[in-house]
């Protein structure tokens, strides 16, 4: 577990851990944590942070934490090394078109948009302010498109989605999003979080996506805590679950998140 700080050589290092002791059990999926664009991510989720952006209106990987990026190649050499490993890459997003670029008006790659035509400054996530939220418009269609079509470029696997399938629900952007995995030539996982998500949406989340989040962020607690009154806990995730069992299908499944347990490090904090 780590968070914000992760880089390269700690992907690495892990994927080859993982691929020695874990593969064998079905594990397969290494996936970067959401913050891989921020050169300095120590100093926490606050509006006007420094971002690398790649011209296009896009997250780019920032290079001093993940070298081999180095010379617009993105992340494709971290996921080629696990690629090689037999193993599959991941990316942690939030949703949303990145507040700076919508500042620079850059425009959006394979269109004739620009960012100020994709983004609802109204709308950003509670948690996490870098990006502005995506209208549903042909414009957010476009851009959506641009940032799958760069994923499938660096053989994206799995792309997990933040602040879109709760806290509020955001059916357009997941629509938008699955549209352009479609597109994009490569297959990827979409999974959304966090949760809970609403049991009165789960035949459009199994349309669109293949993993939802189905309770907030779960935690090695019997019961609420003090400190934490929001965290799922294990006894209420018992009952989650069963109410979302009927909805488990073949490529689309309720995600009741991961029980973290014992030593969470070794990236302090964020």
């Amino acid at each position: 577990c780590f968070g914000l700080t992760v880089d390269e050589k700690d992907c690495r290092a892990k994927a080859e851990w993982l691929a020695e002791h874990l593969k064998s059990f079905g594990w397969q999926y290494v996936v970067v944590d959401e913050g891989w664009f921020l050169p300095h991510p120590e100093v926490g989720p606050k509006p006007g942070r420094e971002v690398v952006l790649d011209g296009d209106s896009r997250y780019a990987p920032a290079t001093n934490r993940y070298p081999s990026a180095e010379g617009d190649k993105g992340f494709k050499p971290l996921a080629d090394y696990v690629h090689s490993l037999g193993l599959k890459f991941g990316l942690h997003i939030v949703r949303g078109i990145p507040r700076e670029a919508v500042e620079k008006n850059q425009p959006i790659a394979g269109s004739s948009f620009h960012a100020a035509d994709v983004a609802d400054p109204s709308d950003t996530c509670p948690w996490d302010h870098d990006n502005f939220g995506v209208r549903d418009t042909a414009a957010g269609q476009a851009f959506y498109d641009s940032v799958a079509k760069l994923y499938a470029g660096w053989g994206v696997d799995y792309v997990k989605v933040d602040c879109i399938s709760s806290h509020p629900y955001k059916g357009a952007e997941i629509r938008m999003l699955s549209r352009a995995i479609a597109k994009s030539g490569r297959p990827m996982v979409l999974s959304l979080s966090p949760g809970p998500t609403s049991v009165a949406v789960a035949d459009e989340v199994a349309k669109y996506s293949q993993m939802w989040r189905i309770s907030d962020d779960f935690w090695d607690y019997w019961n609420p805590s003090a400190d934490q009154p929001w965290t799922q806990t294990l006894h209420g995730q018992f009952a989650t679950a069963v109410g979302w069992a009927p909805y488990i299908g073949p490529g689309h499944w309720p995600d009741a998140d991961m029980l973290p347990i014992g030593f969470i490090g070794p990236r302090p904090g964020l």
